[in-house]
């Protein structure tokens, strides 16, 4: 239990009988021996990190190689920024193109270990595909409960894995409310509810690899992106562990909160120097991702932010779409509107002084825009139209008619 301390075996629950709040899992990080050189032939997925997730059989691992993402030096974006060691860890490429694949994993393994029925989740998209995804490969039987608002490319990708759609006429928080009425009800497994202190453990991974991927030398600040504060929760767990083990030599990073202005309940609080999240009942964003009011995790987020000297601040969607465009035109990363919220935050933090330019900074970027084209498309000039002829095409060259965005 986070909160009493009391201890459980590892079976389905996530709140602690004693005090109701939350759980999560502790390792015996004494009989955890890791060397670096123990990851050279590893499978380059979340997966290499398995003495590090809460599975109790290999066998029963359900993967689609997630993971191992690319973390790319943006030069580019760092020299518009003024930052000399920027770097983007690109979780867009994942196989339902956001980093839920990697608590999913987790989730829907430990769905087979404990003989679900069924898996389920209320979720603002990206949870609920890779949700999909992963119970077609299980070939398990998959629920998801959505609100009204969410991104129709979105709608389509959880469909198309043949997963059960529940679209309820609400905010996230009503969809999150019922099926939590529905796991009490049923032997399903609710990835984000009675096996959440197991799911939320796979986005540790984005720690473990950005250390690896720096040739085992933490970075001095990462920007994530907040909904439930689950995952940046998370990414300080992953760090502190690594340390733990002496596979890097510190876990002094800053982390900072990065969300949307239309749905800041962890900024806000931040801000005011309290403890406690006040939820937002109505979000009102195009970040939908983080469109999260009453985030499960959002005390312990202020924590985290706090406790490694990081920031929290929010971005307005005009900025958010801004930051799209500027990281899809510098690196080549087309985010979904999460990104953009990164990248737009990461942008704030430097005009208030709060970054140096020489500090080693990782800038999460969480999910693919191809989620989300309706957010941006509005935002495009036509494109230029040609006759079939080379003519027809010097003609616009030479006018500099060619549109771009």
């Amino acid at each position: 239990c986070k909160e009493c301390g009391k201890t459980y075996p590892l079976k389905k629950i996530y709140m602690c009988e004693k005090c109701y709040a939350p759980l999560e899992v502790i390792y015996d990080y004494e009989s955890i021996h890791l060397k670096r050189s123990n990851f050279r032939n590893r499978p380059k997925t979340m997966w290499r990190y398995r003495e590090l997730l809460p599975v109790s059989s290999r066998s029963k691992i359900v993967d689609l190689h997630t993971g191992y993402t690319p973390l790319q030096k943006a030069n580019r974006l760092g020299k518009i920024l003024g930052l000399k060691n920027l770097y983007i860890k690109n979780d867009t490429v994942n196989p339902t193109y956001s980093f839920k694949d990697r608590p999913v994993s987790v989730a829907v393994t430990k769905a087979i270990e404990f003989n679900a029925e069924a898996i389920g989740c209320a979720s603002t998209g990206n949870l609920a595909a890779s949700s999909a995804a992963h119970a077609a490969k299980a070939g398990i039987p998959c629920y998801v409960f959505i609100p009204n608002d969410t991104e129709h490319n979105k709608i389509v990708q959880i469909a198309s894995y043949g997963a059960k759609i529940l679209v309820v006429n609400g905010t996230y928080d009503e969809a999150n409310r019922l099926a939590m009425q529905v796991a009490e009800e049923y032997n399903w497994v609710f990835a984000n509810f009675n096996v959440r202190p197991y799911y939320v453990e796979g986005s540790k991974t984005l720690a473990f690899e950005v250390c690896e991927q720096l040739d085992w030398n933490p970075p001095d600040h990462v920007i994530v992106p907040t909904g439930s504060g689950a995952l940046l929760c998370a990414i300080s767990k992953g760090f502190n562990e690594f340390e733990k083990l002496s596979l890097i030599e510190h876990a002094n990073v800053k982390i900072s909160c990065a969300q949307p202005y239309g749905c800041s309940p962890v900024v806000n609080a931040f801000k005011k120097g309290a403890n406690v999240v006040e939820p937002i009942e109505y979000p009102e964003t195009i970040a939908k991702s983080l469109a999260i009011g009453d985030p499960g995790d959002g005390d312990y987020a202020i924590k985290k932010v706090r406790d490694s000297d990081g920031y929290a601040e929010s971005a307005t969607d005009e900025e958010i779409i801004e930051a799209i465009k500027l990281l899809a035109k510098t690196e080549g990363v087309f985010a979904e509107p999460a990104g953009g919220v990164t990248v737009a935050v990461l942008k704030k933090l430097i005009e208030r002084g709060c970054i140096s330019t020489d500090e080693r900074i990782v800038c999460y970027i969480t999910g693919n825009g191809l989620k989300t084209t309706e957010v941006i498309a509005n935002q495009l000039p036509n494109p230029t139209e040609i006759h079939p002829n080379l003519d027809s095409f010097k003609t616009v060259l030479n006018r500099k008619e060619v549109i771009s965005w």
